[in-house]
């Protein structure tokens, strides 16, 4: 018992910062506070300075930092693990902490949600094993289906930029093709929509994994369990080098409508196993994952792979961003979240792993306008978000009752996700500083 009250009595002298704008700011005075208090703890504080303020004031979640890294244990744990000094006044910065304020009602679907994508802040894709690609305006309300394929949907991309009329999108598929589909977002119908492909690329010898968009639109990249991948044009008349079916039909109440297919332009080869992903961040650098154990970096205009990192795992998943877009996340047959820096000169062991999840890992997203956050998703159902300040998630999206098979970001404050149990989840109000 006297070291319970030792250790309650021993006090700290912090003074809390923000950057963060009225009505979250506390005056600038130091305050005396518990050495044992944790993350949890200090937020109370805060919210108790705020509130004494503002009476109207709703409680908010914090984060805390010193020196620029996140607080995962008791303040004095911290200080001790650091080499910090208690003796001075401790400057404490806090933030919004990164976790939903609001779950949506899950949007159902007739099989697995093996894809979704959140690139347009009008709508949200999904691509299920049903053989259908859906476009959501908001949780619930399906405004266009996109019909054709004869296997499950296993990817979905947004071609075009943002603020056209008329959207482009790629899906791809395990039946070895993909389709090119376009759509008007804003137009008003009272019942869904149902939108056939303009365009069939074949060329593929086995299922299609993955496809990403060159950013003005022009190609797609995909990838697949052949071990390949390809480049394709997406403009609607043929370019040389490619073969041509045009099929036409009647639309309901439409003139006849024009199918054609299209050839890969080229095909980037190198990896011995299923290229399971592939982002294209840059006019002329394509990565990929593969069940190689390897991610790769490949110069679009040689066709040759300019970077190597290998795991010793089975990858799933990859994407590009964090400081100055450069840095790799991956992730694959084991629980372990890998990030690496290419900018490191002998940069092949990860910089970063976060080993959090008990499953194999299905996605990872980072944020566009953070150089920190990014988010992971798993086979033991759950979404976790990650700050590369501190080893441990910074929140558990537990809404799926079964294995999570892809997960976005949307309108930067929201996670999109798509599972075993057929459902897209969104969860909203996250803030992102």
């Amino acid at each position: 018992m006297d070291v319970d009250r030792e250790d309650v009595s021993r006090r700290l002298h912090v003074k809390f910062v923000t950057k963060l704008d009225s009505p979250f700011k506390v005056p600038a005075n130091s305050v005396a506070i518990p050495s044992n208090v944790t993350r949890l703890g200090l937020s109370s504080i805060v919210n108790s300075i705020i509130e004494s303020d503002n009476p109207e004031w709703k409680t908010e979640p914090f984060d805390f930092l010193i020196d620029g890294e996140l607080i995962r244990m008791s303040l004095e744990e911290f200080l001790l693990a650091k080499g910090i000094s208690a003796e001075r006044t401790l400057e404490i910065e806090y933030i919004r902490a990164v976790t939903p304020r609001k779950e949506e009602e899950p949007s159902l679907h007739d099989d697995w949600v093996s894809a979704v994508n959140g690139s347009s802040p009008r709508f949200i894709l999904t691509g299920c094993y049903d053989g259908l690609g859906r476009v959501w305006s908001s949780a619930g309300s399906c405004s266009h289906i996109l019909e054709g394929h004869s296997g499950a949907i296993s990817s979905v991309a947004l071609v075009n930029s943002n603020d056209a009329e008329t959207v482009t999108v790629a899906t791809s598929s395990k039946d070895r093709t993909l389709r090119l589909f376009k759509f008007d977002p804003t137009e008003s119908v009272d019942s869904t929509t149902k939108v056939r492909a303009y365009k069939i690329l074949r060329g593929h010898k086995a299922s299609v994994q993955s496809v990403s968009a060159q950013k003005s639109g022009n190609m797609v990249c995909s990838s697949s369990w052949d071990c390949t991948i390809n480049l394709w044009n997406t403009n609607e008349s043929t370019s040389e080098g490619e073969s041509v079916s045009v099929k036409k039909r009647k639309g309901n109440n439409q003139g006849e409508e024009s199918q054609s297919e299209g050839e890969a332009v080229t095909s980037l080869v190198g990896h011995t196993q299923c290229v399971s992903s592939v982002v294209w961040p840059e006019y002329d650098v394509i990565y990929s994952s593969s069940w190689d154990h390897s991610v790769r970096r490949w110069d679009v205009e040689t066709g040759k792979d300019s970077l190597n990192l290998f795991c010793g795992k089975a990858l799933n998943t990859v994407d590009v961003g964090g400081e100055g877009s450069a840095l790799i996340a991956a992730g694959g047959s084991d629980p372990i979240l890998r990030v690496w820096d290419p900018r490191k000169p002998g940069t092949s062991a990860p910089v970063f792993q976060f080993s959090s999840h008990s499953s194999w890992i299905s996605a990872c997203k980072w944020h566009k306008s953070s150089w920190f956050h990014l988010l992971s998703a798993s086979y033991d159902g759950k979404i976790m978000l990650w700050d590369l300040r501190t080893a441990w998630p910074l929140s558990v999206i537990d809404t799926h009752n079964d294995k999570v098979l892809s997960a976005d970001w949307w309108k930067g404050e929201s996670v999109i996700s798509g599972g075993a149990d057929s459902k897209l989840r969104i969860s909203s109000g996250i803030a992102i500083s």
